[in-house]
């Protein structure tokens, strides 16, 4: 009865941090006219000064002296971070340039390119399914290049710069927790942050903090808390869930950001748009599928 409690638990926590996510787009529309440049620096620096406040209130900050003193894993957070800056960074632009859609894309394609990773950086062997996900996912790329009249390089970029980030954590291990994780790799961004801000300031002369009024000031501001407390609901349920479950639970983000898209932001879905998600969304049922029926066989007695 108990761990059926922590699993309803679990749900609830991961269904909330990828629901946080799915709808973040309508929060970055609400930072106009702050640009994406200044949105991503200050998304940065506030993190940083949260998860600071986090874990000064907790009074543990050993982990941070530890990864400090093992330069190796220290370099890998730090690459780690700055993949995921450029994310932030990709996904930010698409939102501001009312591509939503387009990000959404991106994370769909995320676990295909993922599965891809394995094959071609970790060889690891793929089977019959697992390549006609792959094959579907390819089509789809071409169906909506056909579309655009162009390839859709937000989301391609949204999905590979994802995956490696996702590979370089794996790299990582499991040393370190979700919001460990999140603070170190904001800290260490923090200097490209401050550099931004300066740029923004001194360069291009636009700089909107604190220049739009409190109501604006506040929300740049609350990008620290908008960004670390779905973390820390994640952390929360993947400590509680099987990654079965919290494989299925991430499709909530991408499904969240389409609806944002089409819904709110009233972007135009063509013939092509659909068909082409509709072939990305058959790769994705074919992988969760078949991630379904490798869990079975684990846990089937030999």
């Amino acid at each position: 009865m108990r761990q059926h409690d922590e699993t309803r638990r679990g749900v609830l926590f991961g269904a909330l941090a990828y629901g946080s996510w799915g709808v973040l787009p309508i929060y970055f529309h609400a930072l106009e006219p702050a640009g994406p440049l200044e949105i991503l620096a200050h998304r940065i620096l506030w993190s940083a000064i949260f998860c600071m406040i986090f874990w000064a209130i907790r009074g543990d900050l050993g982990w941070m002296k530890s990864l400090w003193q093992h330069p190796r894993r220290l370099g890998v957070v730090t690459i780690a971070a700055y993949v995921l800056a450029v994310n932030w960074g990709i996904y930010i632009y698409a939102v501001s340039q009312d591509n939503v859609l387009e990000s959404s894309l991106g994370y769909f394609i995320n676990p295909i390119i993922l599965v891809l990773i394995g094959v071609l950086v970790l060889k690891e062997r793929m089977n019959a399914t697992q390549w006609t996900a792959i094959g579907l996912g390819v089509l789809a790329v071409i169906v909506i290049t056909i579309d655009y009249g162009q390839p859709p390089w937000l989301a391609l970029l949204l999905a590979v710069s994802f995956s490696i980030y996702g590979y370089i954590k794996k790299m990582l291990g499991v040393s370190m927790g979700a919001v460990e994780t999140m603070t170190a790799e904001s800290v260490l961004l923090v200097p490209f942050s401050l550099g931004a801000l300066w740029w923004i300031s001194a360069h291009a002369n636009n700089l909107t903090y604190l220049h739009h009024g409190l109501r604006h000031t506040l929300l740049l501001t609350f990008l620290g808390l908008i960004t670390i407390l779905p973390l820390t609901l994640f952390g929360a349920a993947a400590r509680r869930l099987p990654l079965v479950i919290t494989g299925l639970l991430q499709y909530i983000t991408p499904i969240g950001q389409f609806l944002v898209g089409v819904l709110v932001f009233g972007e135009h879905m063509s013939r092509g748009r659909w068909i082409g998600f509709g072939i990305v969304w058959c790769a994705l049922v074919l992988l969760t599928v078949d991630s379904l029926r490798g869990r079975r066989r684990a846990m089937s007695p030999t």
